[in-house]
């Protein structure tokens, strides 16, 4: 039999294959950004304020707005022309109501080669960069999961990692590739759910109950939203990114609705591979701590473990999907003329509907689980 740490590394080199050759295959099409934008973009530093101009405009003859320009030297922090001390300019418009903050000195910010000769500066303020303080909550995040998981917490930072390079470096290039959205969505994941539960539980009963209820429950998560597409018509036309999502690659258009379908099961997911593995783990233990338990009662032993995992797990899928849109969801309440109205939006309709899809994912996987976890753990009493 294959040693625990030997499983361990074929399944991360056999994972790292996968990527690879599902990166060449998904972006052996891509077109979506060729030619389409060539500013130069760099990072930059703040070294002083040189000056601000300020300029009032009357739009009638009560109404009028402030436009400012801050203009300022920023040395370059990245790349060939690192060290360079360029000009830039930010404007700043009361007309406007979504702007950045004034830049002023030791900021770091992102800046676009846009020249403007009123001013005298080539380059533009674009926003500020905010991914240091991003990559160090990360490391953060990382030395905790290490400091208390040890193994277990390297295992999840890999696992993690391997999610993270399938999403952003097979998926996504595969959609705009043009590539069915249907089909990657349910490879990635199989991908997650097999990657995620070897490398963190190895080649064990536990990850085998884990893995068949977690298909389970992403497959009735995929025929619901297959099927509630339909019968809710939605479009995928839900706001102003999907109609910009329709003109990425013109010649082949992204399917939105299969859109809706990816979100939904991608979604879903990380509830659905959480409570499977909770009640395989959880009935893993309870047998082995009482080896003359029968399947029956470990059976009920796990849908009793399941109902009490379903209440919070449901109200997570709530909670996170609720508080993802609450700005939008805000919005429309405020300027909608009735609670009907606002439900019926399609916007509306696909948050609640990613809520439901995934609670009712949950709850097919939980009995699922539970009977194979019975079954395996009556024949197998390995460690």
């Amino acid at each position: 039999m294959m040693s625990k740490n030997a499983s361990y590394l074929l399944t991360l080199f056999l994972a790292m294959i996968l990527l690879w050759f599902g990166n060449q295959y998904a972006t052996k099409n891509l077109t979506a950004f060729e030619g389409q934008n060539d500013t130069e973009v760099e990072q930059a530093r703040v070294t002083e304020i040189l000056d601000h101009q300020t300029e009032t405009v009357a739009i009638s003859e009560t109404e009028n707005y402030t436009n400012e320009t801050i203009i300022f030297k920023a040395e370059i922090l990245r790349g060939d022309n690192k060290g360079t001390v360029v000009t830039g300019y930010q404007n700043l418009n009361t007309f406007i109501l979504m702007q950045l903050r004034p830049v002023d000195t030791g900021d770091k910010v992102i800046l676009y080669h846009y020249p403007d000769e009123t001013v005298g500066a080539e380059w533009s303020l674009g926003e500020y960069q905010r991914t240091d303080a991003l990559i160090y909550i990360a490391f953060v995040f990382a030395a905790l999961l290490i400091l208390f998981g040890r193994r277990q917490g390297i295992n999840t930072l890999v696992s993690l990692s391997l999610t993270v390079l399938a999403i952003f470096f097979v998926f996504i290039p595969a959609i705009l590739s043009g590539f069915n959205i249907y089909f990657w969505t349910i490879v990635i994941c199989i991908f997650v759910t097999l990657t995620t539960l070897l490398i963190i539980n190895g080649y064990h009963s536990k990850s085998y109950c884990a893995i068949i209820g977690c298909f389970s429950g992403v497959l009735v998560s995929a025929g619901l939203t297959l099927f509630l597409n339909s019968t809710l018509k939605l479009t995928g036309f839900i706001d102003e990114d999907s109609a910009y999502l329709m003109f990425v690659n013109p010649d082949n258009p992204i399917d939105l609705k299969g859109i809706i379908y990816a979100a939904i099961l991608i979604g879903a997911l990380g509830a659905i591979m959480d409570v499977a593995m909770s009640i395989a783990s959880s009935l893993y233990e309870l047998k082995q701590s009482s080896p003359n338990l029968s399947r029956s009662a470990l059976f009920r032993s796990g849908l009793n473990i399941g109902k009490d995992i379903m209440g919070t797990m449901s109200n997570t899928l709530i909670l996170a999907y609720i508080g993802s849109s609450l700005s939008f969801v805000l919005l429309m309440v405020s300027y909608n003329p009735s609670v009907i109205d606002v439900l019926n939006r399609e916007v509306i309709v696909t948050e609640i509907l990613q809520a439901l899809i995934g609670s009712l994912g949950i709850l097919f996987t939980m009995p699922l689980t539970a009977f194979i976890a019975a079954l395996l753990y009556s024949k197998n009493n390995e460690a």
